[in-house]
Parts: structure tokens; C-alpha cells; sequence
């Protein structure tokens, strides 16, 4: 696999050709990513010549439902899973929120749900209510030095009681990557489901879920260079066991089972577009096959980028006494979201960042508990700084001078 092509990559998003953007490093992707050309076009598309009831007899509604089905089908396809298990939402929070309804309906009390405190709080706070319901929840705790999951920590909380297993693929200030096949695995062995928060790992790469084994894998579009969508995963054995969340005479449509609110048509339709730049950057790499073997080219290719530029910030980080960096050291072993805590407020901090160019951001990012575990008080946060794929060498160099002049 060759090198990624950073220039044909950059051309793909407009914001690197903007102008109120030039000489700005954007270090806040975990927030939210740039979004790619493709779904520009196809979100402009459908609000010029297609923002009409879908799925009807005229060429205007049919062509709009049409783009819709192909956005839930090709996304499916690069993931390994089938079309109709794949459903969109408002938003990923909103998507956990539903699901943990439909476990509130078919749990019976004294029946288990095991979370994490490493978690962003849209995977962690829906299922811990169930508490009010009776449903036991047990908590799989960090190590509060490395910030780490041990599984042998999650084997032990594990018995007949427990139903449903949750926890990030990675944790968006710990960064490391959670063995998301042996988790799955042991929860399994267990008679357990498993539900991954993918928020902040999708970005990097699309898992092929079909290999991974996870009941449940959620993320959001508009951290995966698209709209502001919550993308969402059930494979069918759980799906069609869970009681419907959606109408009564859509019971029978997995896809619609937990979209109780139809999402927003036009942005569904462009989430296509995330479909079209993964296949873009197979073509102009060389890389065949079919979508699952296309999708996790550019993965590996996404990551080996990331973690080539990623090392030389953790290298510079760890000659820093003054502060504690969140998660492991080794850039393969992570994300490139990487939290410090600086012992003193963030927020001033990505202050002074934004004066030199960088973009990044400061406080708890929803991971209070997280924080907590780790000793830092929420109030005081971390200073977080996340890039992906687009990310040049020259940028992180960039970021490394300006963390010298403030750190």
C-alpha cells in the first residue's frame, strides 16, 4: 500500500481552499470534522432538485428516496453489515438514547448492563438510568494512571445478569484503541450483547463490522466528514429481538425500528457523499476489491498517515514535565486525540492557541467521568488537540511550536 497522497486528500475539502481559513491548523476534529466535497455536492443537489416527501410516484420525490436508500446501502456495504442494519438518527446521542428505551422495555429487573467510566457521557448516561428501572448497572473502571480497559477487569464483572456490554471503541480524550473483537468476545461467552461507541474512532477509518462481531456500533456523520447524522448499526439477531421503538406498521422494517422521528431526508441522501471520498481515495491509491476490501484499504491507509504524523507530538509531549498526557504514549496504540492535562485551566489555554493559528479546544468534551477517574477536576478540563487523515506533518509542527510557547 502506497503512501497517502496528502495534496489529492486536501483537495477534497473545500475548507483548505478557503480563505477565512488559511494559516489556521485545525486541531478539533474529534468536535467535528471538515466536511468533503462529495457530500457538498449532494447536499446542494438535494435542496435544489430534490427537498420533496420521498419515496413518491414523480421523478423529484423517487430520485430523492432513491439517494436516501443509496446512502444506508453503500455505507453498509463498507462496513460489512447488511443495508437494512444500518439506520440513520438526529444524532448519536439521541440514536443511544432510543436504544436504551427499547432495553428498558425488555430487561427485567435485577437483569445487568456493564458501562464504562472511560466513555463520552451519550454512552454512558442513557443506560446508567436504567437504574431507575431496576436494571442493575455495573461499572468497568479505568485504571486512573494509564486510563486504560483491562478486559480481565471486565471478565470479572461479568455472570448470567448481564444482557448488554457498552464501551468506546476509543475514548475521545483517552485515545486508545479498545480491542473491540477480544471485548466482543468475551461478552459474547457470556451471553451478553455488545453495544461500541464508534464516535471517535469512525473518523479514522470505517471498521469492518461484519469481522468485528459487535451487536451494536454507533457513530456520527458529521465527524466522519459528513452531515450532522447519527449513524447507527444493529445487527439483525438483536434488532428484530429489541421491541420497536418507531410506528407500529414500520415494526417489520429493521431500519426503521429505532427512528422514532424520521431523520432529516436531505442530509441522509448526502450521506452517500462519505461513500463517494472513501471510493475516491481507493481509486487514486489503486486500491480493488469490494467495498469491505476498499473500505479497509483506505482505513489502514488513513491510519498509517495518522500515526506517522502523530508520533513526533507524543514525542514532544513526553519531554514536557509539566504536564500528564491522557492515554498511551505509542501513536499506533491510539487516536490522534490527544488530552493534557496542564494542571491549570484549559480553556485559556486553546485561547491562546487560536492566537497562533491553531485550532483546538479546552474542557471536559462530555467526559467528566472520565476526567474524574483520572483526578482532574472537570472544571479545569484538559486541552485537547485532534486531527485525521488530513492533517500534514508541517501543521503538527506548527502545533508543536505554539505548545512551546504556552506550556
Amino acid at each position: 500500500m502506497g503512501a497517502l497522497d496528502l495534496n489529492f486528500v486536501r483537495s477534497q475539502f473545500p475548507a483548505f481552499a478557503e480563505p477565512t481559513l488559511q494559516d489556521q491548523a485545525f486541531f478539533e476534529n474529534a468536535g467535528g470534522s471538515y466536511t468533503c466535497q462529495q457530500v457538498i455536492d449532494r447536499l446542494t443537489r438535494f435542496y435544489h432538485q430534490r427537498k420533496v416527501q420521498p419515496y413518491g410516484p414523480y421523478a423529484a420525490s423517487a430520485l430523492g428516496g432513491a439517494e436516501m436508500d443509496e446512502a444506508r446501502a453503500r455505507l453498509a456495504a463498507l462496513m460489512g453489515v447488511d443495508t437494512d442494519e444500518l439506520s440513520f438518527g438526529p444524532s448519536t446521542t439521541q440514536n443511544t438514547y432510543v436504544l436504551a428505551q427499547a432495553f428498558r422495555q425488555m430487561l427485567q429487573p435485577g437483569e445487568a448492563i456493564v458501562v464504562t467510566n472511560q466513555d463520552h457521557e451519550a454512552n454512558t448516561g442513557p443506560w446508567r438510568r436504567l437504574s431507575e428501572a431496576g436494571i442493575e448497572i455495573r461499572e468497568w473502571q479505568i485504571d486512573p494512571e494509564t486510563g486504560r480497559l483491562n478486559p480481565d477487569d471486565l471478565a470479572n464483572l461479568l455472570d448470567e445478569n448481564v444482557r448488554l456490554v457498552c464501551f468506546p471503541h476509543c475514548s475521545n480524550v483517552v485515545g486508545e484503541i479498545n480491542p473491540v473483537v477480544e471485548i466482543t468476545a468475551l461478552a459474547h461467552a457470556a451471553g451478553a450483547f455488545v453495544c461500541v461507541d464508534g464516535v471517535s474512532y469512525a473518523p479514522h477509518g470505517l471498521p469492518d463490522l461484519g469481522s468485528m462481531g459487535p451487536d451494536i456500533y454507533l457513530f456520527s456523520a458529521y465527524k466522519t466528514y459528513g452531515p450532522h447524522q447519527g449513524i447507527m448499526v444493529i445487527r439483525r439477531a438483536l434488532g428484530q429481538m429489541l421491541p420497536n421503538q418507531g410506528h407500529y406498521f414500520n415494526a417489520d422494517v429493521l431500519y426503521k425500528r429505532f427512528t422514532p422521528a424520521g431523520p432529516d431526508h436531505a442530509q441522509v441522501a448526502a450521506c452517500a457523499g462519505m461513500a463517494d471520498y472513501i471510493d475516491a481515495l481507493a481509486a487514486h491509491h489503486g486500491i480493488t476489491g469490494d467495498a469491505v476490501a476498499r473500505g479497509q484499504g483506505v482505513h489502514d491507509m488513513m491510519r498509517a498517515h495518522e500515526v506517522a504524523v502523530l508520533q513526533p507530538l507524543m514525542t514532544y509531549l513526553a519531554s514536557k514535565n509539566s504536564i500528564r498526557v491522557l492515554g498511551p504514549r505509542a501513536a499506533h496504540l491510539r487516536a490522534p486525540t490527544v488530552a493534557i492535562d496542564a494542571r491549570q485551566p484549559a480553556a485559556p489555554l486553546a485561547q491562546k492557541l487560536a492566537a497562533r493559528g491553531i485550532m483546538a479546544g479546552g474542557g471536559d468534551f462530555y467526559a467528566v467521568r472520565a476526567l474524574q477517574a483520572h483526578g482532574i477536576y472537570p472544571e479545569q478540563g484538559v486541552l485537547r488537540l485532534s486531527f485525521v487523515h488530513y492533517t500534514s506533518a508541517d501543521e503538527v509542527a506548527k502545533l508543536i511550536t505554539a505548545l512551546d510557547d504556552i506550556l
